[in-house]
């Protein structure tokens, strides 16, 4: 066939008109009710699974929910147990043995909030996993993604984590609380609160430290258990010591029986011996076994205390050596030596060249 004829019956095909488009686009009725038809043998077919699935995920919020508040209300009610205790033997014999109300509220109140913050974590963490886990999906990855994201967040925050960790522990532990005299290492003082990350103390001066928990390496607590308070006295090395120790017996028994050191005193005063033997003075050990806390009281009213039955025994008190009296001044000290140009007989005299006058 030749390309004119070619053209000719291409020009010839006749188009399809707008009506007869419209018509071939449109869906018909038929496919409409095929479509809906579809949709709903599908629903029809998996609307058991979904209704599965979805009662699934309610029981197991239903269930972490409960759970929560069920686990949060024990620790509460152990916690306000704990301070009902301690609240019931204050002010009591007992009472003066154990830490103070305050500090055990605190430490108490910051247990319960690790405790309930460790189990909703860990409560609706094990949710979401089995919500996912109802929803087909794999895990794995997920799992893999978060536990490189807490390593990286780990690495980055690891002085936070350091310093939350450590005053969790100390919590747990008791080292200390809230009333307590302690040597942190870095600074020493009062502590006047605790907390997870941060324990302020109240220095000697009257200063706040923060201290950050996880830069604590030691801690020195002068008031858990007993203090002791160690007086040291000075006297003459003439003096008699029989006297000496019946009088500070004397002192001792005395002030055992009197308010309020009978109470601060927990153990006699006892006279330990000579710590020291010098030419001039000798050295008595003075100990007594203390309230916690108390030792420097005790010491300072049991100075008194000796210095006036000394006192009045006429047994003398020395601060250390007596210095030694001063010479007489020498009168000649002052004159300068004479020389020995002065003397016209002496060799240096009769060698020096005399001035000639012109």
């Amino acid at each position: 066939m030749s390309l004119p004829a070619v053209l000719l019956a291409a020009t010839a095909t006749p188009s399809p008109s707008p009506s007869e488009s419209q018509t071939a686009t449109v869906p018909s009725l038929q496919d409409a009710q095929e479509s809906a038809t579809n949709a709903a043998s599908w629903v029809e077919q998996n609307w058991s699974t979904w209704l599965a699935i979805g009662l699934r995920v309610l029981l197991i919020l239903v269930i972490a929910a409960v759970l929560r508040v069920a686990v949060r209300r024990a620790i509460t009610k152990l916690i306000d147990r704990m301070n009902r205790t301690v609240q019931a033997v204050d002010g009591t014999a007992l009472g003066g043995l154990l830490v103070n109300v305050e500090r055990r509220r605190q430490r108490s109140q910051a247990i319960g909030s690790v405790l309930r913050s460790v189990a909703s974590f860990i409560i609706m963490g094990t949710a979401a996993l089995m919500i996912l886990g109802t929803f087909e999906i794999n895990l794995a990855p997920l799992l893999a993604s978060a536990g490189v994201a807490g390593v990286a967040i780990g690495f980055g925050a690891r002085n936070l984590v350091t310093d939350f960790l450590s005053g969790v522990f100390m919590i747990l532990e008791d080292q200390y609380g809230v009333g307590d005299t302690i040597d942190a290492g870095v600074a020493s003082g009062e502590v006047i609160e605790v907390g997870l990350r941060v324990t302020k103390l109240r220095g000697d001066n009257g200063e706040i430290w923060y201290v950050r928990n996880g830069e604590v390496k030691r801690i020195g607590n002068l008031s858990q258990g007993w203090a002791t308070a160690g007086v040291d006295v000075t006297v003459r090395s003439e003096e008699d010591l029989d006297k000496v120790k019946a009088t500070i017996d004397e002192v001792a028994e005395r002030m055992s029986k009197e308010e309020p050191w009978n109470e601060l005193l927990w153990g006699p005063i006892e006279v330990l011996g000579l710590d020291s033997v010098l030419l001039d003075s000798m050295i008595v050990r003075v100990s007594a076994k203390t309230m916690p806390g108390k030792a420097l009281t005790v010491e300072r009213e049991l100075r008194w205390r000796v210095k006036r039955a000394f006192d009045a025994a006429d047994i003398d008190i020395v601060g250390g050596p007596v210095a030694a009296p001063d010479p007489a001044p020498d009168p000649t000290a002052a004159i300068a030596a004479p020389s020995a140009y002065s003397n016209t007989a002496s060799p240096q005299a009769q060698a020096a060249t005399p001035l000639t006058q012109k």
